[in-house]
């Protein structure tokens, strides 16, 4: 996705997470976080958002602390958490493009600038469905594009980190495969937006305690490098990715380029979520363990 395409949609996921919120209440339980409520959902997202600012804005060139969010409550944390992701919003938004901070994964990326807008546009999604769990009825759809651009981050970026607990005794090959939601098994009975949440231990969507300082690599196009994996129309297929496993942290090219032990897979939207544990992987085929492995060990 373009970085200008993933600003707007930053502005519009940290309003809609805001509006879930309000609706839901601050002390209303988070079903896709187990142990939280919506005032832990506010201080944790709101202290990223000022956490990611600062890196920017005051152009840090290594870790630096994350502060800790107010005591506030109620209407006050609600707008405590408006002020930090317009804040966050309007400082990417006016920062020099060749901006050299700081950054902590290797997923393919521009600019330090297009890796923060990038990673906060996904923070905040998943965080989003999570205050949209809080209040209920359906979440608001992910776009396809966009889901698949944080499949991409997720699998090439938090996994390629020497922290990834996804490993395995001997190689293995875990294919993730994206597909139209006309394609999925059962298609027709509605498999997107009622997705059942998952009630499980969740993974965090990129909280900045897991930050290892490896910092992100160049690549072509927008702030992502999900179009190298590109799908087969023809059996419905957005995008495809490989992960090779092993006792070292996964290793994951675009492409189906050779044979898997087990699939993920899934409508883009739902796989997006899935990944990030919020709800069941649509699609499992080949060995199960190598699916419960993600669900065991994936959590960021």
């Amino acid at each position: 996705m373009e970085t200008a395409e993933l600003l707007g949609t930053l502005d519009r996921e940290g309003r809609l997470l805001a509006e879930a919120a309000a609706a839901a209440g601050t002390d209303a339980r988070v079903p896709s976080c187990p142990g939280w409520r919506v005032r832990d959902l506010l201080r944790h997202t709101g202290a990223v958002h000022l956490w990611a600012t600062g890196v920017v804005a005051d152009v840090h060139t290594a870790r630096p602390p994350m502060g800790d969010p107010p005591d506030l409550d109620g209407a006050d944390l609600l707008a405590w958490y408006r002020a930090a992701h317009r804040r966050l919003v309007r400082t990417l938004a006016e920062a020099p493009g060749d901006v050299r901070c700081w950054t902590f994964h290797p997923a393919p990326s521009p600019s330090p600038l297009a890796f923060w807008i990038r990673r906060q546009a996904h923070e905040t999604a998943v965080h989003r469905f999570d205050a949209e769990s809080a209040r209920g009825g359906a979440p608001t759809a992910v776009d396809t594009g966009f889901a698949v651009d944080g499949i991409d981050e997720l699998l090439r970026g938090f996994h390629a980190r020497s922290r990834s607990r996804v490993r395995t005794e001997e190689p293995r090959v875990l294919r993730v495969r994206a597909i139209t939601a006309a394609a999925a098994p059962g298609a027709g009975a509605n498999t997107g937006a009622q997705a059942e949440v998952q009630t499980g231990a969740h993974a965090g969507a990129g909280a900045p305690g897991d930050a290892d300082g490896t910092g992100s690599t160049g690549g072509a196009g927008g702030a992502g490098g999900a179009g190298g994996a590109g799908g087969d129309a023809a059996d419905g297929t957005v995008a495809v990715w490989t992960v090779r496993l092993s006792q070292e942290a996964p290793v994951t090219v675009p492409g189906a380029s050779e044979k898997a032990d087990a699939e993920l897979a899934g409508p883009a939207d739902q796989l997006y979520l899935a990944l990030w544990n919020r709800v069941p992987v649509p699609e499992t085929t080949g060995d199960p363990a190598l699916a419960a492995l993600w669900r065991q060990t994936s959590a960021i």
